[in-house]
């Protein structure tokens, strides 16, 4: 079976950098994963590739920024007014869409949205997305590293709030 992290973003655009952050932290615990734009076709030519995915993008949100929301992309459509903030033509949501509508999603797919407020280029990146950065390491990480981690770290319901 294969399992992979797949973290977008741009670490230019302040709370875009995000996922990435993910990533990169969760490398540091030697949890395996990969770091991406979020260019569609690159995103798409990933997910044909594995069984189990798990994905982790900044999302444009009316919530407070850090708000974490998990969405099984499998069962439902990933939200247009969350993922309308990509600096390509097509993004995240795009690519995912694409791959739902070609037969290409992964078995599993969930994505992990963190919201940002501020996308500008060379802004900092908020302090509550920071905080939640390290949260959705925290949870990929205990889930990746228990016993029954495929059980937990795909049984996510629909759309959470975490």
């Amino acid at each position: 079976m294969t399992f992979q992290v797949i973290a977008c973003g741009n670490l230019d655009r302040g709370d875009d950098a995000a996922g990435l952050l993910v990533a990169r932290r969760l490398r540091q615990l030697g949890v395996p994963a990969h770091e991406q734009s979020g260019e569609a076709c690159v995103l798409m030519e990933s997910l044909a590739g594995a069984e189990k995915v798990i994905l982790v993008d900044a999302v444009a949100a009316e919530d407070e920024p850090g708000t974490i929301q998990a969405w099984n992309a499998n069962l439902v459509p990933l939200p247009r007014e969350s993922f309308c903030c990509s600096t390509h033509a097509f993004g995240v949501r795009e690519a995912v869409e694409l791959a739902r509508t070609l037969g290409r999603l992964p078995r599993t797919l969930i994505v992990y949205g963190i919201a940002g407020r501020n996308f500008q280029m060379g802004a900092p990146l908020s302090p509550g997305v920071a905080e939640a950065v390290e949260r959705v390491v925290q949870r990929i990480a205990t889930d990746f590293f228990s016993a029954t981690s495929a059980e937990n770290l795909f049984a996510g319901t629909v759309r959470e709030i975490i």
